[in-house]
C-alpha cells in the first residue's frame, strides 16, 4: 500500500462541543463573529434631546416660512425652525451630511423627552461601495478555477466518460516517445481532472457561479445541511455556499465553510486545482473576522492536504488557542506530527484528543499513531470501537477502509476484503476503498478482478497510488499491449505531480516512490532529499533508501532503511527495500531475514515485489 496519510479523512467538521457549531453551519443569529454584519437599531449620540434643531445642507438658497412653525434656510444650507404647540418644541441639526436631532417637549404632564439620532450620508455611500467590492470579491473566489474554463464537452457528458477519453487519447500520444508523455500529459490529465466541471456546466455540475438569480437563488446560510462535509452532497454544498455569499459576502463563517469544502472535494476526486480556491476563501475569512477558530482549523487542514506539515502545526495549534476542542484542530495536529516524524508528540497529541473530542476523526487517528508504533492489536480494537460509534455513510466507510488496510499490512486479505466490502457497502464510489479491495483482489489471485478495479479508481482520481499499482498489475499480467499500458500509468504519475504543484501540494513524495521503480532514478533521488530535508518520517526514510539503492549507493542507504522499521511499524514494503540493500551492500544473513519477514507479513503487497523478493531469496539461499 502507498503512504497512509489523512488525506481521505472525514473533513467533518462535527465540532459539537462548547465552541463550534456542526459541519456546513449557518452563520450565528447573535453579533458574534460568524454574524454576517448588517443593520442594527443603535445610533451613536449622547442620548440629549432638548427641541433645538438645525439642519445644514449645501444647497444655495435662502428660504423663510412661516406656519404653524417658522422655518428658515440660508445659502449656507443652513435651515433653524422653531415650533410651537401645546408645549414648546426646538430642533437643532448640524454638520455636513450629519443630522443630529434633539427635542423637548412640554404638555399639561411636563413630561420631558430625549432622543439623539446621527445620521451620515457619505458613510452609507462608502458602506454601498465596499458592499460592491466585496462581492466582486466574493465573485473571484467562489467561481471555478483555471482548470474549469477548458472547453470540454457539453452538458450531456459526464465526468468519468471525459476523463476516460482524456487518457485514451493521452495513451495513444504516449506510445510515440517519451518526450510526447511528458509533453501532452499534463495537459490531458488537467482536461481528465476538471472534466466534473466542465460536464456540468461552470461549477461542478450546477449553474456557472457567479451567474444572477436563477436555477440557484441565494438560500440562507441556515438552509445548508449540517452534515454536508461528513457525506452529504458536496457539490450541491458548494452551490449553495457560493449563493449564499453572492448574498452575503461578508459572512465570516460561510467563507471558512466553503475553504472547507473545496479542500474535501480537491481530496475525495484528486483534483489539487481546488487548493487555491480554498485557500482564498480562508483568507477571505480571516480578513473579515481575524483569528476565527473555524478558518483557522480550515487552513490547518489545506496545509496538511497539501503536504505543508509544518504549516498545518502553525494553523492548529493558532487554532487551537482559540478553541481547545476543535475536533477539526485536533486531527490536523497529529496528522502534522506523525507526518513529521514526531512520533512521541504524535501519541500524545491523540491522547490529548481523545480526552477532548473521542469520536471518528481521533479515534482513527489514534489507531494510526498506535500501528505506526506496532500496537497492531490496539490499532485494531480501536477502529472496531470507531466503526461501531459511526452514525453515518462516511464514517462507516472511513473506519471500515481503516480497518481493511490494517488487515491488509499484516497479509490478512480475505479479511480485508471484508472491511472493503462493508466500506463500499456504506459509499459504493468511496475510491480508498475500492484502491484497497483492487490491492486484496490482486494479493488473493483474482488479477482481473483487480485490474477491473483499479481501472475505475484511476478514472474518477488519477492519483499517484494507484496509477502505479495499475501498471505493475498490467507488467504483472504481461498480455499483449500490456507494458505499453503500464508505461502510460507511469508517466500520468509525473502528469500528477505537475498539476499537483501547481495546486501548491508538495509531491516529491510520491514522485521519489514512483521515480524510483519506474521512472528516472536520479530524479528519484531529488525528491527524495528534498522531501527528508523538510520532515523525518518512516516513510520519507523509506523513500530515501530506496532511491539511494536504486541510484548504486546502497551503504549511504542503509542506515535509511533501518530508520525506517525502527518504530516497530510492520510494513512488507519496508522490509522488503531494507532486504534487498542488506543484499547489496553484503549483509546476507540480514538480507534472508528482512525478506523472510516481508513475504510472511504480506505475501501480496506487491506483485512485482514479492517476485522479486523471491527470486533474491532463492539466489541467497543457492549461494550458501
Amino acid at each position: 500500500m502507498p503512504p497512509r496519510t489523512n488525506d481521505h479523512a472525514p473533513e467533518s467538521g462535527r465540532d459539537t462541543g462548547p465552541a463550534e457549531p456542526a459541519g456546513l453551519s449557518a452563520p450565528s443569529a447573535s453579533t458574534g463573529a460568524g454574524a454576517p454584519p448588517g443593520p442594527t437599531n443603535a445610533r451613536p449620540g449622547t442620548g440629549d434631546r432638548t427641541g433645538a434643531r438645525t439642519d445644514t445642507g449645501s444647497g444655495p438658497t435662502t428660504r423663510t416660512r412661516a406656519g404653524a412653525g417658522t422655518e428658515s434656510r440660508t445659502g449656507a444650507g443652513t435651515r433653524a425652525r422653531a415650533e410651537t404647540r401645546a408645549g414648546v418644541k426646538t430642533e437643532t441639526g448640524a454638520g455636513a451630511g450629519t443630522k443630529t436631532e434633539t427635542e423637548t417637549e412640554t404638555g399639561t404632564r411636563a413630561r420631558t423627552r430625549t432622543r439623539t439620532r446621527t445620521r451620515t450620508r457619505a458613510r452609507g455611500r462608502a458602506r454601498g461601495r465596499a458592499r460592491g467590492r466585496a462581492r466582486t470579491r466574493a465573485e473571484a473566489i467562489v467561481r471555478p478555477g483555471p482548470g474549469a474554463e477548458v472547453t470540454g464537452p457539453g452538458p450531456g457528458a459526464s465526468p468519468s466518460g471525459v476523463r476516460t477519453a482524456s487518457l485514451r487519447r493521452f495513451a495513444a500520444t504516449a506510445r510515440h516517445s517519451r518526450g510526447a508523455h511528458l509533453t501532452v500529459c499534463g495537459a490531458l490529465l488537467a482536461v481528465a481532472m476538471t472534466a466534473g466541471a466542465v460536464a456540468g456546466g461552470g461549477d461542478r455540475g450546477g449553474s456557472p457561479a457567479g451567474a444572477g438569480a436563477g436555477t440557484d437563488a441565494a438560500p440562507a446560510a441556515g438552509a445548508l445541511a449540517a452534515g454536508v462535509l461528513a457525506g452529504g452532497d458536496l457539490d450541491a454544498g458548494i452551490r449553495a455556499l457560493q449563493s449564499h455569499l453572492r448574498a452575503q459576502p461578508r459572512d465570516v463563517r460561510a467563507w471558512a465553510n466553503l475553504g472547507l469544502a473545496y479542500v474535501e472535494q480537491a481530496r475525495t476526486d484528486g483534483d489539487p486545482s481546488r487548493y487555491p480556491q480554498a485557500e482564498r476563501a480562508f483568507d477571505r475569512s480571516l480578513a473579515l473576522g481575524s483569528g476565527n477558530e473555524q478558518a483557522l482549523a480550515g487552513r490547518a487542514a489545506l496545509a496538511a492536504a497539501r503536504h505543508d506539515f509544518p504549516g498545518a502545526l502553525k494553523y492548529a495549534d493558532r487554532a487551537l488557542e482559540q478553541n481547545p476542542y476543535s475536533e477539526r484542530a485536533l486531527s490536523s495536529r497529529i496528522d502534522a506530527l506523525v507526518e513529521l516524524g514526531r512520533y512521541d508528540e504524535a501519541a500524545e497529541a491523540a491522547d490529548t484528543a481523545d480526552d477532548r473530542r473521542p469520536g471518528v476523526p481521533v479515534f482513527t487517528r489514534y489507531a494510526y499513531v498506535r500501528e505506526l508504533r506496532g500496537d497492531v492489536r490496539t490499532a485494531r480494537e480501536v477502529l472496531e470501537r470507531a466503526l461501531d460509534g459511526a452514525s453515518g455513510p462516511a464514517d462507516m466507510a472511513y473506519v471500515a477502509t481503516a480497518l481493511g488496510q490494517l488487515a491488509w499490512n499484516q497479509g490478512d486479505h480475505e479479511t480485508a476484503l471484508t472491511h472493503f466490502a462493508r466500506a463500499l457497502a456504506a459509499d459504493e464510489e468511496y475510491l480508498p476503498a475500492l484502491e484497497g479491495r483492487a490491492r486484496a483482489q490482486a494479493a488473493s489471485g483474482d488479477l482481473a478482478g483487480a485490474i477491473g478495479t483499479l481501472e475505475q479508481v484511476v478514472v474518477r482520481s488519477p492519483l499517484p497510488g494507484p496509477l502505479v499499482a495499475l501498471g505493475e498489475l498490467y507488467e504483472a499480467r504481461g498480455a499483449d499491449g500490456d507494458r505499453t499500458k503500464a508505461a502510460d500509468q507511469y508517466a500520468l504519475v509525473d502528469a500528477h505531480a505537475a498539476l499537483a504543484r501547481a495546486g501548491g501540494v508538495n509531491a516529491d513524495l510520491d514522485t521519489a516512490l514512483a521515480a524510483a521503480d519506474h521512472g528516472d532514478p536520479e530524479a528519484a533521488l531529488r525528491a527524495a532529499r528534498a522531501e527528508w530535508d523538510r520532515r523525518h518520517s518512516v516513510h520519507t526514510a523509506d523513500a530515501l533508501a530506496w532511491a539511494l539503492h536504486r541510484n548504486g549507493r546502497s551503504e549511504e542507504a542503509l542506515p535509511h532503511a533501518r530508520r525506517a522499521t525502527a518504530t516497530g511499524y510492520r510494513s512488507a514494503v519496508f522490509l522488503h527495500h531494507r532486504g534487498m540493500i542488506e543484499r547489496a551492500t553484503g549483509r546476507d544473513g540480514d538480507a534472508r531475514r528482512s525478506l523472510t519477514a516481508a513475504l510472511e507479513l504480506n505475501p501480496g503487497f506487491s506483485l512485482l515485489g514479492a517476485r522479486e523478493a523471491r527470486a533474491a531469496l532463492e539466489d541467497l539461499e543457492a549461494a550458501r
